[in-house]
C-alpha cells in the first residue's frame, strides 16, 4: 500500500483504529511523527537544491551582474569555484527542517481542530477551506522556526566576502544589528510563504483528485505503484508551479531584504518595481516544482514506514445523503 493514498490529507473524519497502525490517529506520537516527516521532507529536500537557490537569490539582489540561469551558474563557478554552490547549506538545512517540522505537525494539529469546529458535514462541504485555514495557520509559526536561518542563508548567499559558513556568519550579523536582523525578514516570509503553503496542499489535493477523474484511465485503485508515483509527481509539481508564482514577489523581497542592511519591505518593494520582483522566476519554479512533488514522497513514506493511521477518502456523510434526498 505504499504511496496507495498519497493524498491523504483529507478531511480529518476519525478513523476507525486498525490494529496495522502503530498509534491513535491525533495523538500526540502522531503529530510528533506528522512533524519528523516534515523535517526530512523539507530539509533534505531544500538542502538538495541550495545550488538552484543560491542562483535564484543572485538574480534577484544583482540582475545586472546574474543574467539568467546559466550565466548565474558561469559567474558563481568562475568567482568561487565548485564549492560556492554549496553556500548556505546549513542554514538552509537547518532552517527548512524546522520549518517542515512546524508545517506538517501544525497542519495536522490545525486540520483536525477545525474539522471538530465545524463537524463531519461542514468538513465535507468545506473541506477545500479546511485545507486552506490549517495550512495557513500552520505556516505561521513555521515561518517563525525559519526567519532566523533564512537570513543567514541569505546573507551567506548574496553578499560575497562577509561571511562563508554559519558560524561566521551569525555572531557578525548579531554584532552588527542584534537579534532585528534574524527576524526583520518575517513579514515578507508571511507574504511569501502562506500563500505558498496554501495553494501547497489545496492545488495538490484537486490535482490529485482531476488527474485520476479525467486523465488516468483507470481508478486509482487499479493503477501500479509505479503508476500512482507518476500521478503524484505530476500533481505536485502542478501545485509547484503554482505555489512559485503567487510567493515569488515576496520571495524577491526577502532576498533583498536580507542582503541589505536598514531596509524594510515597504523600500525593497519601490526599489524592485512591478518588473524586478519577478526576477528568477523561472528558476524558482524549476526549483518549488521538484521540491513540492519530493516532499510528498518522502513525507508520505515516512507515515507508511512508521504504520501512521490516514484518514480515508472524502465521503459525503449518510447524514448529508439524507438531507439532499440522495438516499432510497
Amino acid at each position: 500500500m505504499f504511496l496507495c493514498e498519497l493524498n491523504d490529507f483529507y478531511p480529518p473524519r476519525r478513523p476507525a483504529q486498525s490494529t496495522d497502525v502503530s498509534c491513535e490517529f491525533g495523538s500526540s506520537k502522531y503529530y510528533a511523527l506528522c512533524g519528523f516527516g516534515g523535517i526530512l521532507s523539507c530539509g533534505i529536500t531544500h538542502t538538495a537544491v541550495v545550488p538552484l537557490d543560491l542562483v535564484k537569490c543572485r538574480l534577484q539582489v544583482d540582475p545586472d551582474k546574474f543574467k539568467s540561469i546559466g550565466n548565474g551558474f558561469k559567474v558563481t563557478l568562475r568567482e568561487d569555484g565548485v564549492r560556492g554552490l554549496a553556500k548556505g547549506w546549513a542554514p538552509t538545512f537547518i532552517g527548512y527542517s524546522m520549518q517542515g517540522l512546524c508545517k506538517f505537525g501544525f497542519y495536522e494539529v490545525f486540520k483536525i481542530f477545525y474539522s471538530d469546529l465545524l463537524g463531519e458535514e461542514n468538513t465535507y462541504l468545506w473541506r477545500t477551506s479546511l485545507y486552506l485555514a490549517a495550512s495557513a495557520s500552520a505556516e505561521f509559526f513555521a515561518d517563525i522556526a525559519l526567519a532566523p536561518m533564512e537570513a543567514v542563508k541569505v546573507r551567506i548567499q548574496t553578499q560575497p566576502g562577509y561571511a562563508n559558513t554559519l558560524r561566521q556568519c551569525v555572531p557578525k550579523m548579531y554584532a552588527e544589528e542584534g537579534l532585528w536582523a534574524f527576524y526583520k525578514g518575517v513579514v515578507p516570509l508571511w507574504m511569501r510563504q502562506i500563500p505558498y503553503t496554501m495553494m501547497k496542499f489545496s492545488c495538490f489535493e484537486r490535482t490529485v483528485e482531476l488527474l485520476y477523474k479525467y486523465v488516468v484511465p483507470k481508478p486509482r485503485s487499479e493503477c501500479s505503484k509505479p503508476e500512482q508515483l507518476v500521478v503524484t509527481f505530476v500533481a505536485g509539481y502542478i501545485a509547484g508551479v503554482f505555489c512559485a508564482i503567487v510567493s515569488h514577489p515576496a520571495d524577491s523581497v526577502v532576498s533583498v531584504l536580507n542582503k541589505e542592511q536598514g531596509s524594510t519591505a515597504v523600500q525593497v518593494l519601490k526599489k524592485l518595481g512591478p518588473k524586478g520582483v519577478w526576477k528568477g522566476l523561472v528558476a524558482r519554479i524549476i526549483m518549488i516544482g521538484t521540491l513540492t512533488a519530493l516532499q510528498w514522497f518522502i513525507y508520505d513514506s515516512v507515515k507508511v514506514y512508521f504504520r501512521l493511521p490516514r484518514p480515508p477518502p472524502p465521503e459525503m456523510p449518510e447524514s448529508l445523503k439524507k438531507k439532499l434526498g440522495l438516499t432510497e
